[in-house]
Parts: structure tokens; sequence; C-alpha cells
């Protein structure tokens, strides 16, 4: 990967940033790829059956959940074989807007803000006040990146803007508190019988002030988001292309 520069820069005391959809396409690829490789490396190391520092925290119904260090905040990551069900179906069930509070009852809404191209999209993510303690009053700016590998793997990564980009883009709701999803995405690989094994990771900074035991318990929420995403990819009628 270049080291070069990103190619969006700006006065690090301004409170939002005004960029042209070039820089801001030219910014979200270049910030995508390298967590596209973070993705790919994690669930290599999945594969691998750990190492590079990551700690299995549970094994249950066919679902590993692990963590690891990375400074204050914990990077998590689950890994599970859905059988019977196509990476397509997986993908298409996860990244549907429409269907994401179906597998996360604490959002609130998730709207589209605009498409830099046919595969990068930015988002808006809002929880709402009745939201367990990590998501409470949360709303998330994002990129969305879909890519599909030579080999069929098919990655979806997620993260937040820039503050400043993201207030430029959507300002801030008064009432809530804008946190930053650091890295997350999908990592989804097809097997035989068109079945594949799925790994997610999720590094995240609610912003605002927490207990540090809510911040680094993200597990709990990832065995329910799991399970949720696993009924519904399950009944997913069609196998459409991202």
């Amino acid at each position: 990967m270049s080291n070069a520069s990103s190619p969006v820069t700006a006065a690090s005391c301004s409170r939002s940033w005004s960029v042209s959809e070039d820089s801001l396409r030219r910014y979200v690829t270049y910030a995508s790829e390298r967590c596209i490789q973070e993705l790919l490396s994690a669930s290599e190391s999945s594969r691998a059956g750990g190492g590079d520092g990551w700690k299995v925290l549970a094994f249950q119904n066919g679902v590993e959940i692990s963590k690891r260090s990375a400074g204050s905040l914990h990077v998590f990551r689950s890994s599970w074989l859905l059988r019977s069900v196509s990476p397509q179906q997986f993908i298409v069930v996860a990244t549907a807007i429409d269907a994401a509070k179906q597998w996360d009852p604490d959002l609130v809404e998730a709207k589209h803000i605009k498409d830099l191209n046919d595969n990068l999209s930015i988002i808006g993510l809002r929880f709402g006040d009745s939201s367990k303690p990590l998501f409470k009053k949360r709303e998330f700016i994002v990129y969305e990146r879909r890519e599909t590998l030579d080999d069929g793997t098919l990655v979806v990564a997620v993260a937040s803007l820039p503050k400043q980009i993201a207030a430029g883009l959507q300002p801030k709701n008064n009432k809530a508190i804008r946190g930053l999803l650091l890295q997350s995405g999908w990592v989804v690989e097809k097997l035989e019988d068109d079945s594949c094994m799925v790994t997610y990771v999720v590094q995240l900074d609610p912003a605002g002030w927490l207990p540090k035991c809510f911040v680094n318990r993200l597990n709990t929420k990832l065995v329910m988001i799991i399970e949720n995403l696993k009924k519904l990819a399950e009944t997913c009628p069609l196998e459409k292309e991202i």
C-alpha cells in the first residue's frame, strides 16, 4: 500500500471541512484500502487458529468471539460458519439499510447519504435513548466499501469519516453524540455446498464518557447481532450481486 499522504488535509482546529466529491472519493478509497487489509488479516488469523494478539473470549453454537488490544480500545472479532447460505445471501442481509433494524434492534435510523462509486457509499447510523449504554444517543457517519476478490471472497469495509468531514456532509444532531467506528466490516469466504465462513471485525470509540467496562464489552452485543444475522440470512430468498 502506498505511503503517500491522504488526499484530504485541513487545519485540525476546523470544526467542519467542505471537500469536493472527487477529494472525498479519493480519501475514502485511500482509507478503506487499509481497512480492507486489516479485515483480511484478521480473517486469515482466525483460520490459522489465532495468534497476532487475539484472545478467545467465548465459543458457543459454532461462533467464536475474540479480542485484541489496540491502545485503550479493543478490537473485537467474531467468526462462524453458515451452512447452506451463500456469501451473496449473507452480504445482501448484512448491508441492506432497510434490514439493519432487524438484526440490530438498538438502531433507530440508517440512511443513505450519497454514493461515491458503484461499490462506495456514505451512510448515517443513529441510535436512540433506549439503546444499550454503549450506543445510547450515538450517531455515526461512515463509509461502506464492497469488494469481491478473485477467489470469490466478499469484503465489506465500514468505518467513520473524520469528524470534520462528517460534519461538512451531515450536521450533527444536537441531541446525539457522534461516535467513531475506527474499523469494522465483514469478510465472507465461499465454501463448498454453497456455504460460507464469516468473519466480522469491529473497533468502536463511542465518544463521550462511559465506564471502560461498557466500551470493552462489545462481545455481548456481537453475540446478539450474529444470531439475528444468521436467522435473516437463512431466510433470504434471493442471491443478488453486490
